[in-house]
């Protein structure tokens, strides 16, 4: 499953986003039929179950691999549970992924993501990152093949 097949370089400026805790996209904000489409194919995932999230705001919705199917590095997780991604709320529309560095560094760099400043301001190794929300159809697709990087990731199917 290599992200390089889908992961070409994303249109236009990076989006504005507060750069501490809580990191949250400002602008370019996802139209909320896009951010409902991409957690209605988040939530089908394999062996997820969805709830609150352990590190973000009321509003995000996690999904959480089922501990049985949790294989994959600790850092595939967020702060020590079976969280591997989140979609911030509707205001927002932004994600929160673990990802494997490799993938992490590459969504980086064509600018579908940027580093959470836990990465930056506390040493968490870089696989954290926040995917911006998709503008677009195009733009879903890109998401939503990272999302499913993140989910093998925290499986164990990728490293």
């Amino acid at each position: 499953m290599p992200v390089k097949s889908v992961l070409g370089e994303r249109v236009g400026g990076r989006p504005t986003t507060y750069p501490k805790i809580p990191h949250q996209q400002l602008d370019q904000i996802s139209p909320m039929e896009l951010q409902e489409e991409l957690w209605r194919r988040m939530s089908g995932l394999d062996h997820v179950r969805t709830g609150p999230s352990v590190v973000s705001l009321p509003e995000t919705r996690a999904l959480h691999l089922e501990q049985e199917h949790a294989f994959g590095p600790g850092t595939a997780f967020m702060r020590d549970s079976t969280e591997f991604a989140h979609l911030h709320g509707l205001l927002d529309g932004s994600l929160h992924v673990s990802l494997p560095e490799s993938d992490a560094a590459e969504a980086v760099a064509k600018g579908w993501a940027e580093m959470h400043p836990v990465v930056r301001d506390r040493g968490h190794p870089p696989t954290l990152v926040m995917l911006y929300g998709p503008r677009d159809e195009a733009e879903l697709e890109t998401v939503w093949e990272l999302v499913r990087r993140s989910h093998a990731y925290a499986s164990g199917q990728i490293l």
